[in-house]
C-alpha cells in the first residue's frame, strides 16, 4: 500500500496529540492494552476523559506538563493507506524539532484554536511547512465544540489564514473544522457541523493525491554502498545499492557517474524480492551496470543530458539548531548531502528571516537557536544537487559539528552561488 507521512503543527494546546490519539482510537489502531494504560494515567491526573493526548506524549516530562517537547511519530494503517504520523512540538523553542519532524512530511496538518484564531506560532508553523515545500497544507480548526460548532467563525478564521497564505509558496490548501476531543470530523463526517459539506480529516488523507508530488522528470541515485559478495560464485558481481532521489531508471537506460563523466547503461535492477523492470523515486534498489566503472558511495548515476549541478559554491536556507553555538560567517562545518560527505566554510550570512512577518533582518552576524537564514557555503569537494524546490532529497542537508560529530543545521539549496 501507498504511504502517506503526516505531520502535525501549531501552537500550544491547540490539540495535536489529540488529534493523533483520536485518530489512532477511532481507526482502532491502537491495542487494548495501550488503552487501558491511558485510561488509567488519565483519571490518576484527575481528568474527567480519556486523555488521548497521552498516546503520542510519551516522555514523562511531557505528561507532567502537558506539553509535547520531542517529536513522536505514530503509525497506524486503514484498508486504502498507510501512515507515519510526526506529532511535533507547539513551543517556539521547539521550532528544530518541529523542522525535524516536517522535513520529509507528505502533508501537513497546521491545527488552530477556533476560540483563539490564527496565532503567531500558528503562522510560523505554516511557513516553514512552506519552506520546507511539503506539498499539501491542512489548516485543521480544532475545538469547534467551544465555539458552538460555529460555521461563521471557521469562515473567520479561513479568511484571516487565507489572507496569511497569500505570502507563502502554498500548492495545496485544506480547511477542515473539527473536534479532537469528541471525534467530530475526525474520521468520520459530524452530525452537529451539517454546514459543512467536506470530508473528514481521515477520508481527506486516504484520497489525497501524492504520487505526482516525486519528482520523476530528474533521474538521481546517490550511491549509498558498493556489494562486492565475498564467494567464488559471484567473483563478477558489482552492485550499487541506494535510494532513488528522482525520477525512473530501467534496464538498458544510459546513465553517467558523477564525478567522473563515464557514461554506461543500467545492465538489470534488484531488490530483496528479486529483479525488476522499473523502478522510481523513493525505492531502494542495487544497480548493476554494463560496464566496470570507479563508482563507490557518495557519488552519483544520472541521465547525461539531465545532470544536477556540480559544484563548491552554493546558497541556501538554513536551520540552525544547536545552543551550544551560534552559526557565524567562517564558521567551519562538516556537511552530509545525500551519501556525500565534505566540510563547508560559512562564507557569508545574508540576513535572518523573522518567520512572524516574513521580513529579512539584513547585517546580522551570526543565527542562534531555531532562527533561519540564508547563507553562502563553500564546500571541499563538488557537490551534486538540485534546487530544493526542484528536489527535496538532491536540495537539502545537514550540517554537524565536527568536534562533538552533533548535527546543528538543517538547509535548503536554493541554488549554486552567484
Amino acid at each position: 500500500m501507498e504511504l502517506l507521512r503526516v505531520a502535525t503543527a501549531g501552537s500550544v494546546d491547540d490539540g495535536k496529540s489529540t488529534l493523533i490519539g483520536r485518530l489512532l482510537y477511532d481507526s482502532k489502531s491502537i491495542f487494548e492494552d495501550q488503552l487501558e494504560a491511558v485510561e488509567r494515567t488519565s483519571e490518576q491526573m484527575g481528568t474527567e476523559y480519556t486523555n488521548l493526548a497521552l498516546l503520542t506524549d510519551g516522555l514523562r516530562a511531557e505528561r507532567e506538563q502537558g506539553i509535547t517537547i520531542d517529536v513522536a511519530y505514530r503509525y497506524f494503517a486503514t484498508p486504502k493507506r498507510k501512515f507515519i504520523v510526526a506529532d511535533t512540538p507547539g513551543h517556539i523553542q521547539y521550532t528544530r524539532n518541529m523542522v525535524t519532524g516536517a522535513s520529509t512530511a507528505d502533508v501537513a496538518i497546521v491545527l488552530i484554536d477556533a476560540r483563539k484564531g490564527v496565532l503567531e506560532q500558528s503562522r510560523r508553523h505554516a511557513f516553514i511547512a512552506s519552506l520546507l515545500r511539503i506539498p499539501h497544507l491542512v489548516l485543521a480548526v480544532n475545538k469547534m465544540d467551544l465555539v458552538d460548532h460555529s460555521a461563521e467563525r471557521f469562515e473567520e478564521i479561513k479568511d484571516e489564514f487565507r489572507e496569511f497564505a497569500r505570502k507563502l509558496d502554498i500548492a495545496d490548501l485544506t480547511f477542515i473544522p473539527l473536534s479532537a476531543l469528541h471525534g467530530d470530523n475526525v474520521v468520520s463526517r459530524s452530525a452537529v457541523m451539517p454546514w459543512y459539506e467536506g470530508s473528514s480529516l481521515l477520508h481527506h488523507l486516504e484520497e489525497v493525491h501524492i504520487a505526482s508530488d516525486r519528482n520523476l522528470i530528474d533521474a538521481r541515485f546517490p550511491v549509498q554502498y558498493v556489494l562486492r559478495p565475498q564467494s567464488d560464485e559471484f567473483h563478477d558481481y558489482r552492485g550499487y545499492a541506494g535510494r532513488i532521489a528522482g525520477g525512473v531508471f530501467k534496464p538498458g537506460d544510459e546513465v553517467m557517474a558523477l564525478p567522473s563523466g563515464f557514461t554506461t547503461r543500467i545492465d538489470r535492477i534488484e531488490t530483496m524480492d528479486g529483479p525488476i523492470e522499473e523502478a522510481v523515486a523513493g525505492m531502494s534498489v542495487t544497480l548493476l551496470l554494463r560496464d566496470e566503472l570507479d563508482v563507490s558511495r557518495g557519488d552519483l548515476l544520472c541521465r547525461p543530458n539531465n545532470r544536477p549541478t556540480v559544484g563548491q559554491d552554493l546558497d541556501a536556507m538554513v536551520c540552525w539548531m544547536t545552543e551550544q553555538s551560534n552559526l557565524v560567517p567562517g564558521a567551519k562545518l562538516a556537511i552530509k548531502h545525500t551519501t556525500r560527505s565534505a566540510r563547508a566554510l560559512v562564507k557569508h550570512l545574508h540576513y535572518r528571516l523573522d518567520i512572524n512577518t516574513l521580513h529579512r533582518e539584513e547585517g546580522v552576524d551570526r543565527l542562534a537557536l531555531n532562527d533561519i537564514g540564508r547563507i553562502t557555503l563553500r564546500t571541499t569537494v563538488p557537490l551534486f544537487f538540485d534546487e530544493y524546490r526542484r528536489n527535496r532529497e538532491t536540495g537539502s542537508f545537514i550540517l554537524v559539528d565536527e568536534g562533538t560529530n552533533n548535527t546543528v543545521g538543517a538547509g535548503m539549496i536554493l541554488g549554486p552561488s552567484a
